[in-house]
């Protein structure tokens, strides 16, 4: 069987590193793309997400969501897009509140249990008449996917045929301590750089709640998510944020069949991050962990430019459709 063939992932030696597998697409991957359409999504609170379309007539659609402070545009998007385009999909990339270049209307951002936007994006793309929805998810992205899924259990909507996570942080406390470590420093000081743009943006808007004095000695997202992400989005604090967003606890709950992928070098994921116990995963989540492939990496260099990770999900896609 082509799933069968495509299991393994064994890169050039000199990719065999998660810190290089992680920035090597970032810094050096091109997805040559067509322009696609876009839509802005009202959402019930006066806010607004942005989509991109990428419609050739199919009666099947998959919907991706990216990763923290990614956008609907990254190579890693743009790969799996261009991917499952050449298989016969229809794709919708879409962004999270804040992503894509267009800072969203209300004091929130996005974080990773928003399953309220992503309902609203799935419930958009079934409107348009799809005999059957793909989900895909990286890094926070596939997080929010698994969760959103978990959620819905039994509920889920009969024409989601599965779904397929990448670098999956599952058990957010444990990755916040990861990338709280020193070696990985140069990964939490890009991600606080991006992110005290948007604050400093949001706290322009909204004085009242949010301040931006002193943000430069924040180290880790146990200090950001404690002062931002958990006030602005209804959480206790940054435990409680991390302990009812993480989608661990909710994968047994899922009803379709899930691949989730974790590459046992990726930097940013803890040991949990890699559940075995069937009593974690449920009967419809299969975990793979590759030796190499980083976070959000599994680099290949081949004539039709695909990475692995998208003939991974093309192939899983052959195996329940």
């Amino acid at each position: 069987m082509y799933e069968s063939k495509i299991l393994h992932y064994r890169p050039p030696p000199w990719l065999r590193n998660g810190h290089v597998q992680s920035v090597w697409p970032t810094l050096f991957r091109r997805v040559p793309m067509v322009n696609p359409e876009t839509e802005i999504l009202p959402t019930p609170d006066n806010d607004e997400l942005h989509l991109d379309w990428y419609r050739q007539g199919s009666g099947r659609l998959a919907i991706v969501s990216h990763g923290l402070e990614g956008h609907s545009r990254r190579p890693y998007v743009l790969g799996l897009t261009r991917a499952l385009l050449r298989e016969g999909w229809d794709v919708l990339a879409w962004n999270f509140r804040s992503c894509g270049g267009v800072m969203n209307h209300q004091p929130r951002f996005y974080h990773s249990g928003a399953t309220e936007d992503l309902s609203l994006v799935v419930n958009r793309g079934l409107a348009d008449t799809y005999e059957t929805l793909f989900m895909s998810g990286f890094s926070m992205g596939g997080n929010l996917t698994l969760l959103y899924l978990g959620e819905r259990g039994e509920q889920v909507d009969s024409r989601i045929c599965g779904a397929v996570a990448y670098s999956v942080p599952c058990d957010l406390a444990g990755s916040a301590d990861m990338l709280a470590l020193p070696s990985r420093k140069i990964y939490m000081q890009r991600f606080l750089r991006d992110l005290k743009v948007k604050m400093q943006e949001k706290a322009e808007k909204f004085p009242e709640l949010i301040d931006v004095s002193g943000f430069d000695s924040i180290r880790s997202f146990h200090e950001f998510d404690n002062r931002y992400t958990a006030p602005l989005h209804g959480f206790t604090d940054a435990e409680d944020y991390w302990a009812r967003c993480s989608a661990l606890g909710r994968l047994k709950d899922i009803r379709v069949p899930a691949l989730m992928v974790n590459a046992a070098d990726d930097p940013f994921l803890s040991p949990r991050c890699f559940p075995e116990s069937r009593r974690v995963l449920g009967a419809h989540v299969r975990l793979e962990a590759p030796r190499w492939g980083g976070h959000v990496g599994f680099v290949e260099h081949a004539r039709d430019g695909f990475y692995w990770s998208e003939r991974r999900a093309l192939a899983f896609l052959q195996s329940v459709t």
